[in-house]
């Protein structure tokens, strides 16, 4: 029998899946440190420059603004909270140490003195993806925005791995009155719809950030216990839990140490759907306006604010994103496919 590792270096889409959702989360994690714009939330606004098409050039006057005590930790994760300040110009000349320059789109002639702002540099800014109706750089927001994505992941499957494991666990291994009252909540959540629950849940805990994560957790859930109840069930008729019964083993130690460990399998495979489940949900809930709330980056709320953009010209302004959230879900997707084709023991 071959190790699963070998397996899976002939399954391309699960290779190549892997290494997408890899990339992902090196971009997420080192969002500040690669993103264009590295202001708190990439949220620096150029409303001249509004709009404009991917590849747009300008040049930009930059005029270096006084710096705090940020720390070099917190600007990696929360990124610079006093960035220099940013003017888009047509043109520009100095004279008598004053600074002329004509701002994007205005005719009319800007002086300041050189000696009131001190340093300042002339640069070539290249917006890669354009920019969005605040002007403000669409890659940013998109590699800012890919830690929304992970980290409702990441927090979601993890809520909806304890509670389902819990609650599953004590389903299948009790029978009675346990295992019907379990199963009774089970379907009732099961019988509403995920969206729409998520919902009721956001708008009782708040529009948030920690709220929408909580509340997609909380939704996710009956599935794993689903799976898990099933496999214990079949599970705690095996020989050796029977022996591990003679043996006086408590009821705790015969589910996490001898029938959890079993059921490992199947688990993975359903965080790995879960995840992408869990992206949608919150894209969708971004688009409602429950969602990460402005100035975050969220790629749902990036399409709520521009899909009346693509019957106006601008149509990657909505698009992007989109196809941002279409390749990570598609990822984990097949991740999971492949994942269970290679842990089936039937293979």
């Amino acid at each position: 029998m071959k190790r699963p590792f070998f397996n899976i270096k002939r399954n391309t889409s699960g290779v190549i899946s892997l290494i997408y959702i890899i990339l992902v989360a090196l971009v997420a994690l080192f969002g500040y440190v690669i993103a264009p714009d590295n202001s708190k939330n990439a949220n620096q606004m150029h409303l001249a420059i509004h709009s404009k098409s991917p590849g747009f050039t300008v040049d930009m006057l930059v005029i270096p603004n006084e710096k705090d005590n940020q720390s070099s930790i917190d600007k990696f994760i929360y990124g610079d909270k006093n960035p220099d300040i940013e003017i888009p110009i047509l043109s520009w000349k100095t004279s008598n140490h004053i600074l002329y320059y004509k701002e994007y789109d205005q005719n009319e002639l800007t002086e300041i003195p050189i000696s009131s702002i001190g340093k300042f540099l002339i640069e070539n800014k290249k917006f890669y993806l354009g920019t969005d109706k605040f002007g403000r750089d669409v890659l940013s927001r998109i590699i800012i925005g890919a830690r929304i994505s992970f980290s409702i992941g990441f927090v979601a499957v993890f809520i909806s791995l304890i509670i389902g494991l819990i609650l599953g666990s004590l389903s299948g291994y009790y029978s009675g009155f346990i295992d019907e009252i379990i199963m009774w909540i089970i379907n009732v959540t099961w019988s509403i719809p995920t969206l729409l629950l998520v919902i009721a849940i956001t708008l009782a805990l708040g529009k948030g950030f920690w709220q929408v994560f909580i509340a997609v957790g909380l939704t996710m859930w009956v599935e794993v216990a689903r799976v898990v109840r099933g496999q214990v069930k079949s599970l705690k008729q095996r020989e050796f839990i029977t022996a591990a019964h003679v043996l006086g083993f408590s009821d705790f130690r015969i589910i996490t140490r001898h029938i959890l460990p079993n059921i490992i399998s199947p688990l993975i495979i359903i965080s790995a759907a879960n995840f992408a489940a869990s992206i949608l949900i919150e894209s969708g809930l971004s688009f409602l306006g429950l969602g990460a709330q402005p100035p975050m980056s969220s790629w749902g709320s990036m399409i709520k604010d521009h899909y009346n953009y693509i019957i106006l010209g601008e149509p990657f302004l909505a698009i992007i994103p989109g196809i941002c959230i279409m390749l990570l879900v598609m990822a984990f997707m097949l991740l999971g496919n492949s994942l269970r084709d290679i842990l089936d023991v039937k293979n």
